[in-house]
């Protein structure tokens, strides 16, 4: 890997991914975007990991795409380089990904840290769409997972002016978790990333697909597609231990069976 680095067990069952083009400010080109879709490919089949982060550095998540890769390109070169295939396929990642954000997170930086399950930021994040500025507008979800975060009204502002969001603001508006002090971000991924794994990784699974179905149904499609997970629940040796173990007043075992 040149542009990622992968660190499995940073805790018990969880990995970390750090983009690291520092010089670039993580600027997503095409190659990196396809590494870590070909390291949450592994992480995703590997029974020791539950939960992924995925990390830049304290100065940018990633500052946005690679624009050199793009600048000449017509219409037609963009459609054959089929780039957001690659966004297609990390979108369908199992487990559960938290970005962990500090400084930059704009134009496809911030359609990462959209794509990913939770966003925990450091007080110096800055979110945004700003493809507005070069001419152009996002592409690989900025207007729609944008919208459906924070509602049309801000997004539609921030989108057609490509202003920026603030950490704070951010998180005033629902677009992450938590935020603190920047030298407590990463800790408190790897909190969250703790408190997770410690659950049934067949229900948490479940879990995240019934909640992302949320976004891309109507709502009885996504009640439906709901229960039927909740059933599916009762055939995991999971939901046995996590049940027994509740009646009989103790910490659940979970085998992620």
């Amino acid at each position: 890997m040149e542009f990622i680095k992968v660190t499995e067990q940073k805790e018990p069952f969880i990995a970390l991914i750090e983009l690291n083009r520092p010089k670039e400010l993580n600027a997503l080109n095409k190659q990196l975007m396809e590494e870590v879709r070909d390291a949450l490919q592994v992480l995703d089949k590997n029974e020791k990991v539950r939960v992924i982060i995925i990390t830049g550095n304290e100065q940018a998540f990633a500052a946005g795409a690679d624009i050199k890769q793009m600048a000449d390109k017509s219409a037609i070169e963009m459609l054959l380089v089929d780039q957001f295939s690659t966004w297609d396929q990390i979108r369908k990642t199992k487990k559960p990904i938290i970005a962990a954000v500090s400084g930059f997170a704009l134009g496809g930086g911030c359609e990462f840290a959209m794509t990913c399950d939770m966003i925990i930021a450091s007080e110096t994040a800055k979110f945004g769409q700003p493809e507005i500025k070069i001419g152009t507008i996002p592409g690989a979800g900025g207007t729609q997972r944008l919208t459906r975060a924070i509602g049309k009204a801000k997004s539609m502002e921030l989108i057609l002016t490509g202003r920026f969001l603030s950490a704070e603001e951010a998180h005033f508006y629902g677009l992450v978790n938590k935020v603190v002090p920047k030298e407590m971000y990463m800790h408190e991924a790897i909190e969250l990333a703790k408190e997770i794994a410690q659950l049934s990784p067949v229900a948490v699974q479940l879990a995240k697909e019934a909640v992302n179905r949320s976004y891309e149904t109507h709502l009885d499609e996504g009640l439906a597609f709901e229960r039927k997970n909740f059933y599916l629940t009762f055939a995991s040796e999971d939901q046995k231990e996590g049940m027994q173990a509740f009646v009989e007043k103790r910490k659940a075992d979970f085998k992620g069976r």
